[in-house]
This record gives structure tokens, sequence and C-alpha cells, in this order.
């Protein structure tokens, strides 16, 4: 049978021979079969050529954020102070750290960085402050922002007349233009944490220069701002109350750090936490915090993702030997810190969402010492037992461990245990003293159900406690101002830059000093004068570490736990990065940077 050749390669004229390709000479000897087999191979190879490409280019490719999208955020309270000057509640202060930028920002690693400012210098002295400023800062309405905006701000804050919580930040220091885009800050005398005052958000003194002491907390500007923020304000919508139901904010294409990604942001006001959640259930809002432990536990388990952040704020019980002479004894006061469960507390109050301290500096505060820290005074009366210290310590002290060093302390400093009466005694020239004391402390659940606690992991050591509760008005007026309690369970907010002279010094023993504990130290005084004037981070840093070894060696109270900050997050967002929170609002310390959509691209282009 002849052969059918008619879909091979033609056998060219004399004149196209010079136009023959490779591929045409090659396949001209081919059976029709070789010849589809070649084909078949030939698909084949280009298939994989295809995908090889593909996959490199993938490989070579990321995903990147751009602007658009929307997010909404759900807030306990309503605002009406969207003014950095006035802001007091969560609602007010989440608004404005939207809508302002104030001289220097909170990074997301918990330090200062310029913001308004180019950059700023301090004198050896740290009694002045100079702040040059940006060229290119301006307000929402297409105004610069100057220096005189700056002095504007901070003399109004000072004025009495317009009665700005920030006042006693600047009390004492004088503010003074040196040109339009230099201030100076004179303080009477150094203090250290005063670069904190230089988050305070910057008024526009052409729209509020007209606004008097009187109109000042009425005025309309105080719910449609005009800042320098990352976000500016759109519009407004109101109940039939008159009451805000959310503020609807678009990205500032002028922003100092470029304009935010997230195209449309919605702060949307609530109640109370049970409408927060429902409205973060039907989808809402995407993004809420300000709840509880046991709420935040409740989603957790539902498979809810979340964030935490430390709270620069310490829970403890402090000892006051002045009420209950009982505490004089070192031995007492050692013995109860080492008997202290912290993460059953953490567990049981908190539903695991805090830290266990062992010292007055929480963490992400300047100076703090984590559990795990080599602090002698704590780790010297965890360890008096050594040979029965052999538990796994990854969950949290062993109660046998726990109870055998407590006992131990108390055996090495002439304590005996009453078998009958169940209790630790000594004899002392004015008798038996036993170890019997109240914790007093607030109503509040939380530190009801921790003081309850913590009473009965000491009692199990072999002590009388009585837990005495408080109303909240109650506690602070007549319990903690003029010192009446044995020991008393009370949270401290110490904030990221810390003064810890306003809580320890013994200066500040008497109301209304905060010094709780009554501590009196001479050493410790020394840091803690030395340490609010140090100019220096790092010389602080170190004062604070020989503070806090001073604190655990004397221990005057016995330190529990730092709640964390919660905050439930769309997993469509990126880019959080939340800094160690004092206030809800510092959760947006990176809002410009958070985005909700992507696009892919090569990584050569990626920045």
């Amino acid at each position: 049978m002849e052969e059918d050749i008619s879909d091979f390669p033609k056998e060219p004229y004399p004149e196209e021979r010079k136009k023959f390709s490779f591929f045409q000479i090659i396949t001209r000897s081919f059976s029709r079969g070789e010849y589809r087999m070649f084909q078949a191979v030939t698909a084949l190879f280009v298939i994989g050529m295809v995908g090889l490409v593909a996959t490199v280019s993938d490989a070579l490719m990321v995903e990147v954020p751009v602007h658009g999208g929307e997010l909404s955020e759900g807030v306990i309270g309503t605002p009406r102070f969207i003014n950095p000057l006035l802001a007091v509640s969560d609602a007010d202060r989440d608004a404005t750290a939207l809508l302002y930028s104030g001289l220097l920002r909170i990074t997301p690693d918990g330090s200062l960085a310029p913001d308004l400012a180019r950059d700023y210098d301090i004198s050896e002295d740290g009694l002045l402050y100079t702040f040059a400023l940006r060229d290119d800062i301006y307000f929402h309405d297409g105004e610069k922002v100057t220096a005189d905006d700056v002095v504007f701000t901070v003399s109004r804050a000072k004025d009495p007349a317009f009665k700005s919580p920030k006042r006693a930040s600047f009390e004492g220091i004088s503010v003074s233009k040196k040109d339009d885009r230099t201030v100076e800050f004179a303080l009477t005398q150094a203090y250290a944490p005063f670069l904190e005052n230089m988050t305070l958000g910057v008024l526009p003194e052409h729209i509020w220069k007209d606004t008097t002491a009187e109109q000042f907390a009425s005025s309309e500007k105080n719910i449609e701002p005009v800042g320098s923020g990352p976000y500016l304000f759109k519009k407004i919508k109101r109940n039939s109350s008159d009451v805000p139901e959310y503020i609807e904010l678009a990205p500032f294409e002028n922003y100092i750090h470029g304009k935010p990604y997230i195209e449309r942001l919605r702060i949307v006001f609530v109640s109370n936490e049970d409408e927060l959640i429902s409205l973060f259930g039907d989808d809402t809002v995407q993004n809420i915090n300000a709840i509880s432990p046991q709420s935040a536990a409740a989603l957790r388990e539902g498979g809810i993702d979340m964030v935490r952040a430390p709270l620069p704020r310490i829970f403890a019980v402090f000892f006051n030997q002045n009420q209950a002479p009982l505490f004089a004894d070192i031995a007492v006061r050692k013995a109860l810190v080492a008997a202290l469960d912290r993460d059953a507390v953490i567990n049981i109050v908190l539903s695991g969402f805090g830290t266990p301290i062992i010292g007055p500096i929480p963490p992400g505060s300047l100076g703090y010492f984590s559990e795990k820290s080599e602090a002698s005074g704590f780790l010297d009366a965890m360890k008096v037992n050594k040979d029965e210290n052999t538990g796994d310590e990854e969950g949290g002290e062993r109660e046998e461990s726990r109870l055998a060093n407590a006992r131990a302390i108390l055996e090495r400093n002439d304590w005996v245990f009453d078998e009958d009466e169940e209790i630790w005694m000594k004899k002392t020239s004015a008798g038996v003293e036993r170890l019997s004391f109240s914790i007093s402390t607030s109503d509040a659940p939380e530190l009801k159900k921790a003081a309850t606690l913590i009473a009965g992991q000491w009692k199990e050591l072999g002590a009388a406690v009585d837990v005495k509760i408080f109303e909240k008005g109650d506690l602070e007026q007549n319990v903690i101002r003029p010192r009446k309690y044995d020991a008393l369970f009370f949270g401290e907010i110490v904030g990221r830059d810390a003064d810890l002279y306003a809580f320890w010094h013994s200066s500040q023993r008497l109301d209304p000093g905060l010094n709780v504990a009554l501590y009196t130290s001479i050493s410790s005084d020394r840091i803690l004068e030395k340490a609010r004037t140090s100019v220096s981070r790092e010389g602080r840093y170190e004062l604070y570490h020989e503070f806090e070894k001073e604190i655990m060696d004397d221990a005057p109270a016995a330190f529990v736990y730092a709640p964390d900050f919660i905050y439930i997050i769309t997993p469509k967002l990126q880019g959080v990065a939340l800094p160690p929170i004092t206030v809800a609002a510092d959760r947006f310390s990176n809002v410009h940077e958070w985005f909700v959509e992507t696009k892919k691209t090569f990584i050569i282009f990626a920045d």
C-alpha cells in the first residue's frame, strides 16, 4: 500500500532551500507515526516549559498591599470631644488618634519616633527640648502646620480656663517659637518621661484661635474635626436622639508617613459589650476591643483569632506595715510572695489573658523584669528548698514546691505551724503573733475574684486571711486615702515610660501620693530621684533594673499579673503591629500601614 504523505513537509523548490528551517530538515525523514510522536513530545515540552515559567514567575512574585477596601471598628461609648486637649473616653481618644498628629508618635516597639517633628534635641541638663518641624506637614484642609500651631495647642492645654485634662502634663513648662519650623520647651527641672507629652495632637490655630474658653468644650469643631493625622473626617451619622452612631473617615493624601491603604474607615459606636459582640457576630463591625477576658475566651473557643499586647499596668497585694505590724517581718512578706501561684490567678480570673509579674514594672514598660530574669530577691525566696524545686516550671509553680519554699522561709525565721489551729505562729517579746491579716479590694468582679483566690492560696500555706470588699468610691475615699488596710489588692497604671517615683518614693507614702505599700528605702529613693532626671534612656533602664532588684529583695508587695489588651480583628486585615498599650487608641500606632487589599508583583518591584 502506498503511504499517504500529504501532511509531510514538501520538498522545497530550489529557490526556497535557503529558507528551509532546521525543524523541516529533521522531520523530512520521519515516518508518519514518528512525525506524530514528535508532535506530541513537542507539545508536552511546550506545556512543561509554560508551567515551569509560570512556577518560577510565581516564586519570584510577592503579595503587596494596595490602596482600597474598607474596615469598621466597634467602640463602646460615644464621642463628645474629638479633640486632643479634651478627649477623655475611649471613643474620644480612638477618633482623636486617627485624626490628629503630634510632634512624636508611638511605634509598634513602644518607642517614640518623630511625627510632625523632623528631629529633636535635648540639652545636657535635660531642661531644654528643641523640636525641628518637617517642611511637608499639612492639616486636612490644606493649610501648612507651623510652630505657631504647636505653641497655640500647648498654650491652650496649659490655660486653666480651657479645662484640659492635659494641663498637668505641661504644668511648669514654657513653650516658645524660635522660627516657623522650630519650637522650644523649657522645663524648670529635668523630667525624663517628658517626651511622652509630645504625642499630644496639634490643633490648627487658624480654625480654633477665635474660640473662647467658654465656647471650647461646646464647639461643633469637637465633633467635625480638622487635624493632620492619617485619616480625615468625612461624615457623622446620628440617630433620632442626635446620638452619634458612627463616623466615617477617609485616608489623608498628604499624611506625613504616606497615604493610608484602607480607603474607608468607619468607627461604629455602641452602648455596651453585648451589643459590640453582637455586631461583630453579624459582621457589622470587623474589629473589636475592650471586651472581658471571659468574652474573649468564648470567642477564642469559637475559632476567632485575636492579637494581644501587654498593658503597662500591674496588679499586686500591697503590704501596709503601719496598719499590720505583722508585715514588718520580711520573712512573712517573702513567704507570701513564694506561696503565690500567679498562673492559677491569671487562668481563672483572666482566662489566660495576662502575664505573671514579679516586680513593679509591667511588660512593655522601661526596665521590665520577666519571670525568667535573674532577679535576686525573688529567686532567693523561691529557691529556699532547692532540692524540692524539681518540677516542670513552664506551666507555673508546682503547688507543693511553692508551699514547701514558703514554709521553709517561715521555719528559718522562728515561725512554728500550729497543727491544731492550722496557722503559723511566732513568739515575740509582746506575746504570740499569728499569721493573720485581711486583704481589702474593690467590688469589681475581676479584683474581687482575684483577691479571693490569692487569699485561698495563702490559707493553704497556713495563714488566716479575710477578704474585705468595698464599693469603688468607698475604697478610694475611706480605705486607700487614709491607708486603712492590712493589705490592699489593687491595680496601678504604670505606663510605657514610667515615672516610678510617684508609686514608690518614700515622699509619696501618704495621700495624694501613690505609694500604697508605704514603702521606705533610702537607696530606692536615690535611684528613683536619679532615674526621673536622667536624659539617657539606657541609663534609666539600668537604674530601673537596680530599683526592681531592691523591691524584690524587700518584698513590700506580692506582685501578681499584668493584664493583656485583647484586640479581635478580621482575618482580611493585615499589617497590624500593636505597641504596649496604655490606652486602647494606641492600637492605631501604625494604622497607615494596615491593609485589606493586595496584588502580586515581582520581588524586585515590591519596594
